[in-house]
């Protein structure tokens, strides 16, 4: 079966990020974990496919060569339009990932001109003037500026990605956005006449998303965080349905695991905790001495794990931006980074051996390590925990049913982790 979208995400939550915004607006959603082998394609009944890729972080060439490799398959499978999904802070560095990925899709589809936008309303990203905004402040006086791979200080779009791209990056302000898609696209004409191929695309509300979603409706590649997601499928007549997001009943015992140092998810994990429900901290420190940290925390996984309202148990890593800081002077970022995902990865594979079938992911990191060591292949999206993060079902290896949520870190109330698990119980 042809599918309408095709979309490479450079990241696992961020694929669900944008899976979950589709399915909203009434597409049958699949998400695949990498590029199926060999070319091979797989039985894909669904509107779009997002390709999930590990490869915000990884460098730049690698990045390149991974998500070259998901556009050809999704053009295998007949994708009508392409989508570049990264993540609602422009997570990146002065040599990429966007600027390099985008431009190598662009060549490969041989197109001119695309656009770019981070924007996602209902979680607070917002762009004006080609700034970023988190909330009510700039991208650069948020907790973004000291991510420990990817700190984000200078919020103008325009210059981030005009700084790790060869092409010409340049602005549709809001002045154009908002007097709808002939006014964009007649911008659009403008930039391309001035020589510019990029364009950063203010947005400041779903209603923009959604005159930008009509505008780009011809354009062989679109690039955006997962807020444009809301303006594309009506392009193919789709309309919003709850019927797109079901999955099958729910069972099993609950858990959470929890890689991510961000603010929003350090308070999900302060809030838990001051729920007085089992948690287990995993100390990246302990794990480079060489303890059996996985084996600690399995143990502690099985004298607590339970069923229904009582039944999450949580595996994390939070610590404050200083005592992130303090790790990695001693291990270094990426070898610090790289330890706790390979235990909670490890935490993971072994509590689903001991009967979780729903678990809750923070991280888009953590959340690549927990999929692949779980041998999962595809997700299904369903329905739509917070803004950004849906329930997915997945099927395991062994045949069972295991319904996932892969939170990326800066999402999320604080009772995120609580209200997961009541959504699910609210859908049985």
């Amino acid at each position: 079966m042809a599918i309408r979208l095709g979309c490479v995400a450079d990241d696992f939550t961020g694929a669900t990020d944008l899976a979950n915004n589709l399915v909203r607006a009434g597409m049958r959603v699949v998400q695949l974990i990498d590029v199926p082998p060999d070319g091979r394609e797989a039985a894909v009944d669904a509107d779009a496919v997002v390709i999930a890729l590990k490869s915000r972080t990884v460098p730049a060439t690698d990045a390149v060569e991974a998500s070259l490799r998901a556009l050809s398959w999704l053009r295998s499978a007949g994708a009508e339009q392409i989508y570049f999904k990264y993540c609602s802070t422009f997570d990146s560095t002065p040599a990429g990932n966007i600027g390099p990925v985008t431009e190598a899709l662009m060549d490969a589809l041989d197109t001119d001109f695309t656009i770019a936008t981070p924007a996602f309303p209902d979680n607070g990203r917002t762009v004006f003037k080609g700034h970023l905004f988190v909330g009510d402040v700039l991208l650069s006086d948020s907790g973004m500026r000291h991510h420990p791979l990817t700190p984000m200080a200078d919020p103008n779009l325009v210059s981030v990605l005009g700084a790790q791209s060869t092409r010409t990056v340049g602005l549709i302000d809001h002045t154009a956005v908002a007097h709808g898609a002939e006014a964009i696209r007649a911008r659009i004409d403008e930039l391309r006449r001035q020589g510019i191929e990029i364009a950063i695309a203010d947005a400041v509300s779903n209603d923009d998303l959604l005159r930008l979603g009509v505008a780009v409706r011809e354009m062989p590649l679109v690039t955006a965080g997962s807020g444009l997601a809301i303006g594309l499928p009506a392009n193919w007549g789709f309309k919003p349905s709850a019927a797109a997001a079901q999955l099958p009943s729910p069972s099993g015992h609950r858990a959470i695991i929890s890689g991510s140092v961000s603010a929003a998810t350090n308070e999900q994990v302060a809030e838990f905790l001051r729920s007085g429900r089992p948690a287990f901290s995993v100390d990246p420190l302990r794990i480079a001495a060489g303890e059996d940290v996985a084996g600690e925390a399995l143990a502690f996984g099985a004298a607590h794990l339970a069923d229904g309202p009582d039944g999450p148990v949580l595996f994390h890593s939070t610590e404050t931006p200083e005592a992130v800081r303090a790790v990695q002077s001693r291990l270094g970022a990426v070898e610090a980074g790289a330890l706790v995902e390979r235990t909670l990865a490890r935490v993971a594979q072994g509590l689903v051996a001991r009967g979780v079938r729903q678990i809750v992911v923070a991280g888009g990191e953590t959340s690549g390590a927990v999929v692949r060591a779980l041998g999962i292949t595809g997700l299904r999206i369903g329905p739509q925990i917070d803004p950004g993060v849906p329930w997915c079902a997945a099927a395991l290896p062994g045949g069972d049913t295991l319904h996932i949520a892969l939170k990326s870190g800066n999402f999320g109330g604080p009772g995120f982790f609580t209200d997961s698990f009541a959504l699910l119980d609210r859908e049985a």
